[in-house]
């Protein structure tokens, strides 16, 4: 590939392959910006080439061999896809964990996966993998990319040797071997350890290609916000970017993320609804705190800006909107550091609002669907026309189809190979080469996809009529005072919830909010019964690490709350 757009995707034979011949393209190309000793430091592609190829020769004198698995626990930071790539070249298998996990949530993944090697950024994780490994009868090595205890990590990466040696031993692997080990979120259950060959991530990967090419993406700056363990960023940020050339920059945390905005100046992002629904959020916000005719100035330029980009432009829209954008908007785009073009955003929904605040706004949001066990994409919208409320139309070299039940089937080279030593999950879940993903949709007339629910989470109500606890909760977390919410009631004569108010919300705001919003409601789907209840986090087991609630652990938690009266 060029400095410019190709027209076609290039044939890569396996992950590590394409890293290797990238940086033997591009050796001098910038790759990776991360934050350290209060700078941002750059690693240009053909450096990352030599680490990659180090580390290779490190590890396998190490004892790691092929088909080895080996844990990897690190925030985003260089040495992760440097570590990734060298493991996948020598044929071993990447395990990577979330910074968050417990010492019991590492025991889980080494103890499943069998890993005996575990790879950290710091001491810190270290302990807690190390209490982790002592639960499952420790481990064969540890490395540890901060000075301190266990084997210094920079010691295998110091190697200046050339990588072509390792690079034509990762051109022989084929598509079909397993790339890596990625665990699901464990949203109802204990995670599973999901195998994906090399040729799902590079479907997706060509897919995305399709899917992106109006964007024309060249000499773009990606800001790397989500973790590199979620498979949405691992595929994304890891792989599709970088190989077209995109300069990948590791954000410091959520905390620094308006700042790292504004000195990073990012073109593209790939984001959970969440991050722009605190965007939008903060925006409206400071709007509010405004005199009144720059509020109204705002509003009227969002309307304008809505209106533009659906079509519906008026005369006064074409006379005034320049300078409206001009007065109002543009300050607005600076606070992102002025350049941010597109936001990807998958993992869960997004509010229709929300997408079309951003669109009128500028910056294009394409929101997508998939799942770890898919690569994980499995559709998008395009970016030069995103229909807002769907989840697009599917990538291309992804089969979808509707089971007669409403439930979502995948088949294509992006599906798992199945899940790690669990065969019959695996035969539950790929029936006659079809992925059943569990989720429920529709297709329209023109190809575009909509999720209406999880399969398992549907509720009967003891009257017989079923409800999308998924749509409810979306509507309820819709209200400005209700941050988040997990809707109940089977068997129940009608609906119970557990909200979490929003920022300076009370009893009171909360009850006002659902009975707004009972008033739009059909009688089946009311709230009957709400409870206020602590926010779920990750610290106290109510949220994944990728953000997502874990409905069955917060109705357990709070069964006593929901007990009918």
């Amino acid at each position: 590939m060029a400095d410019t757009p190709s027209n076609t995707y290039p044939t890569w034979p396996n992950l590590a392959a394409m890293m290797f011949g990238l940086a033997h393209r591009w050796p001098g190309r910038p790759m990776l910006r991360h934050w350290q000793d209060g700078a941002w430091h750059g690693v240009a592609w053909g450096e990352f080439a030599r680490r990659a190829a180090s580390v290779a020769r490190g590890l396998r004198a190490a004892g790691v061999s092929a088909g080895d698995r080996v844990l990897i626990i690190s925030e985003s930071r260089p040495e992760v896809p440097i570590l990734e790539t060298a493991l996948m070249a020598i044929r071993a298998v990447p395990v990577p964990g979330y910074v968050t996990n417990t010492p019991e949530d590492h025991a889980h993944l080494l103890l499943d996966s069998g890993a005996r090697v575990a790879v950290t950024s710091t001491t810190a994780l270290a302990d807690r993998v190390l209490a982790g490994a002592a639960l499952t009868g420790g481990l064969d090595q540890k490395l540890c990319m901060q000075p301190g205890r266990g084997t210094l990590f920079s010691t295998i990466e110091a190697d200046r040797g050339s990588p072509d040696d390792i690079a034509a031993e990762a051109d022989d692997i084929p598509p079909g071997a397993l790339a890596c080990l990625i665990y699901t979120s464990g949203t109802s259950g204990l995670p599973r350890g999901v195998m994906l060959p090399h040729r799902a991530i590079l479907s997706n990967c060509r897919g995305a290609f399709e899917l992106v090419r109006p964007l024309r993406l060249r000499n773009e700056t990606y800001l790397s916000f989500l973790p590199l363990s979620h498979s949405f960023e691992h595929t994304v940020g890891q792989f599709f970017l970088p190989s077209l050339g995109t300069e990948i920059v590791y954000c410091r945390g959520v905390e620094h993320l308006a700042a790292d905005m504004l000195a990073i100046r990012p073109t593209i992002m790939a984001v959970v609804p969440r991050v722009l629904e605190l965007i939008r959020s903060r925006v409206l916000l400071q709007v509010g705190r405004q005199p009144a005719w720059k509020q109204a100035l705002f509003h009227r330029a969002i309307a304008a800006g809505l209106r533009r980009v659906e079509g519906r432009m008026t005369l006064a829209d074409r006379v005034a909107g320049p300078l409206l954008d001009r007065l109002a908007l543009s300050p607005v785009r600076a606070r992102f550091g002025g350049r941010f073009r597109a936001a990807m955003s998958g993992g869960a929904p997004m509010d229709p609002e929300v997408g079309r605040f951003f669109r009128a706004l500028g910056p294009v949001v394409m929101q997508g669907y998939g799942q770890t066990e898919a690569g994980p994409v499995i559709s998008a919208n395009s970016p030069d026309d995103p229909a807002i409320g769907s989840v697009g139309r599917p990538l291309k070299g992804v089969e979808l189809r509707i089971a007669g039940d409403g439930e979502i089937l995948v088949r294509g080279e992006l599906v798992m190979d199945g899940y790690w030593r669990q065969p019959a999950a695996t035969a539950e879940t790929i029936r006659d080469g079809w992925l059943h993903t569990g989720d429920l949709g529709q297709v329209d007339a023109e190809g575009l996809l909509t999720i209406t629910d999880r399969k398992r989470d549907i509720i009967v109500l003891s009257g017989g009529e079923n409800v999308s606890p998924a749509r409810i909760e979306g509507l309820l977390m819709h209200e400005p005072e209700i941050a988040q919410a997990v809707v109940c009631g089977d068997g129940q004569p009608g609906l119970s919830a557990l909200l979490v108010p929003a920022e300076g919300g009370d009893a009171r705001s909360v009850g006002a909010a659902v009975a707004r919003l009972n008033a739009r409601l059909s009688v089946t789907e009311r709230i009957r019964r709400h409870s206020l209840v602590p926010p779920f986090t990750i610290e106290n087991g109510l949220l994944t690490p990728s953000q997502k609630i874990r409905r069955a652990h917060a109705l357990q938690t709070h069964r006593s709350v929901l007990q009918p009266d």
